[in-house]
């Protein structure tokens, strides 16, 4: 431990990201990217941008993007914040919306990069734990706090809660902000965005690392009522007024203008996830109910860090997770594409009996 560090960061507890080894002939299933790349109108865009203006700044409030966002949820670009990743837009609403004297609430198994944040900013929190079936229950919410984050559908378990207790969650929480994480929403949800007109203290976050194809790229977004952007903007400007570049901007809008190539992205990692499912469930596995792009499940009689181990030996890496001690048994698999998937099927089918 340097003698040069900060007393913040000495007591810091970074967030771990999926690994990306850089071995070759991988079936990667580990950290939930699209198996299929983006829209060949983003790579047009990007392709465009590569010119002489690269030495000039982008447009620091990203006023396309934030256009093209508007348009695509129906609402007004004043109701969005972009930032570079959703991981950037969610520490963001952490300090602007979410620093208060009461600690803040979220899931005692989610994202876990909630509590880096926590400890980033010096935030109080309290975990709410799951049910047993690992479902959010919004009546476990309804005490003070200094807000509520949560992802739907929830990682790294995949389950979704109904949009109509979202909706009952904001009826009875009216003094903090929610945050509702959407970072996989398209793949079997139904987003809050509608909702967000009707309740001002309703944040959605979003991002096109997944459904959009675009992680390379780094955009997310934020939709919320004008106040609650506001915010996001005066945290923004004080750290970085450009956080997204020339790339990113182009490469964002030319996805989201192209529905029909998301729709089908869509559609094709959906139907690979049911057969997944059904696949697992056949040789022995609990799967959780997914809304996602991937799965979250355990073998009723085989330890999820041996199975894992043992696929990684078969050039096959999938995501376990050692804390929480509940989900240790658990897998968290990316729906790859089909060929991927059949080379996981094949790969445990020789290793359980």
């Amino acid at each position: 431990m340097s003698r040069y560090w900060s007393t913040v960061v000495r007591g810091l507890n970074p967030y771990v990201p999926g690994e990306q080894p850089k071995l070759a002939n991988l079936v990667k299933l580990n950290t939930n990217e699209n198996p299929y790349g983006p829209s060949p109108k983003v790579l047009e865009a990007v392709r465009v941008e590569a010119g002489d203006t690269l030495r000039l700044y982008p447009d620091p409030n990203s006023d396309k993007l934030r256009e093209a966002i508007a348009a695509n949820h129906g609402v007004g670009p004043s109701q969005v914040f972009v930032g570079n990743g959703s991981d950037e837009v969610l520490a963001h609403a952490f300090l602007a919306l979410l620093k208060h004297e009461q600690p803040i609430l979220f899931p005692d198994v989610t994202y876990s990069f909630y509590p880096v944040y926590c400890g980033l900013y010096d935030i109080e929190y309290r975990e709410i734990p799951l049910t047993d079936s690992f479902e959010i229950r919004v009546d476990d919410y309804c005490l003070p706090n200094g807000g509520i984050i949560f992802p739907n559908p929830n990682a790294p378990t995949a389950r979704l809660l109904a949009l109509s207790e979202i909706e009952r969650l904001l009826e009875r929480n009216t003094e903090s902000v929610v945050v509702v994480d959407e970072a996989y929403v398209d793949f079997g949800g139904e987003s809050a965005v509608g909702l967000v007109a009707k309740y001002p203290q309703l944040l959605v976050v979003h991002t096109l690392s997944k459904s959009r194809s675009l992680a390379g790229l780094r955009v997310g977004y934020a939709i919320g009522q004008p106040e609650l952007i506001e915010a996001l903007i005066r945290v923004k400007d004080s750290f970085n007024s450009y956080p997204l570049d020339r790339f990113a901007q182009a490469g964002a809008v030319a996805a989201l203008q192209d529905r029909a190539y998301f729709d089908e992205t869509c559609r094709k990692v959906i139907a690979t996830r049911d057969r997944l499912t059904a696949e697992l469930t056949a040789l022995g596995f609990e799967v959780l109910p997914s809304a996602a792009n991937f799965v979250f499940a355990r073998h009723v009689q085989r330890d999820g860090a041996e199975l894992a181990a043992s696929l990684r030996e078969r050039s096959i890496i999938v995501r376990h997770f050692r804390k929480p001690a509940r989900i240790a048994p658990f897998l968290r698999i990316t729906v790859g594409t089909e060929e991927q998937c059949d080379a996981l099927i094949a790969a445990l089918k020789e290793l359980l009996p």
